[in-house]
Parts: structure tokens; sequence; C-alpha cells
């Protein structure tokens, strides 16, 4: 074979082997936009709820709010939401649910969705629950291969928990 067929058969292998191997990005909305209408469950007890059209920059102030029987026991439970924290994959806010001094529930309002980071969520979301209810602070371990989301994730929990004076 000569040296110039050779040549082109070469680059042609190099050029189909990295076509088959380009992997497309997950599809994300530009920075300051959400989806309209309903979000789908994360799956890993996550409400996603709908939200006006964010000024870019901004974020949600934290919010608080007290619940608890008329029983004048100390069963009242406070839900402070953390602000939401914006990653280059999409946003993350937590709530959390405080008795008695006590983290009770951790709950993922917002994380990240599409396909691989949809999938990602799905699988860290449980996880950095559970490490902040065994915590009881935003001190948790990262999930590997989620390190925006645990990143994001932690900031919110952290202001949540300032917000709601734990820790």
């Amino acid at each position: 074979m000569p040296k110039k067929g050779f040549a082109a058969l070469l680059i042609t292998t190099g050029a189909l082997i990295l076509l088959l191997s380009f992997k497309t990005p997950d599809d994300t909305l530009p920075t300051g936009t959400t989806d309209a209408g309903t979000q789908p469950d994360q799956g890993n007890g996550a409400v996603v709820r709908d939200q006006a059209t964010p000024v870019p920059g901004a974020t949600a102030a934290p919010t608080a709010t007290t619940s608890g029987g008329s029983s004048g026991g100390s069963s009242a439970s406070t839900k402070v939401d953390g602000p939401v924290v914006s990653t280059r994959f999409g946003d993350v806010q937590v709530e959390v649910v405080v008795a008695s001094g006590k983290v009770t529930d951790v709950v993922a309002l917002e994380l990240p969705t599409g396909r691989r980071s949809g999938q990602i969520s799905q699988y860290a979301g449980p996880i950095l629950r559970q490490e902040a209810l065994q915590a009881q602070s935003a001190k948790i371990d990262l999930v590997s291969g989620a390190t925006y989301t645990s990143d994001a994730y932690t900031q919110s929990l952290q202001s949540a928990l300032d917000q709601a004076g734990v820790g």
C-alpha cells in the first residue's frame, strides 16, 4: 500500500473513532431561565416547585415558617428554606425542618434536572439528605460524581441551618 493511502486510512480511522466517542452535553437552560410548567419529582423525595424567572445572578432569600400543635407542648417545628444556589448544571435549594433544636428532615426543593444531571440528582439527593440528618449540620461528605450538586446542597443547607439557629 502506498504511503499516501496508509496515511489517509490512519486519518480516516482516527476521525471515525473521535466521531463515535463524542458525547452530547446535557440539555441545559441558559442562566436565569426556568422551565414552564411543573417539573417531575426527582424520585428522591425532592419537590421541584415552579418559580418565576429569576433575575440573572440573583438568589432567593431564605424563608422560615413555624408550625405546631395548640397543645402548648414543645412539638413545634420550624421549616426554613435555604437560598437557591446556582451551579453550572442547575439550581439547588434545600429546606430544613427543625424541632426542639434538632434537624428532623431535609428536603431538596430543587436539584439539577436533565439527562445526566437528573440521574446524578436522583442518586446524590438521598445520600446528601441522609448525611445531613446524621451529622445534624452541613459538615457532610460530598457525593463522588456529584461534586457541584453536593457543594451547592451544603451551601443552601448551611444557610438554612443558620436561619433556623441550629449548629
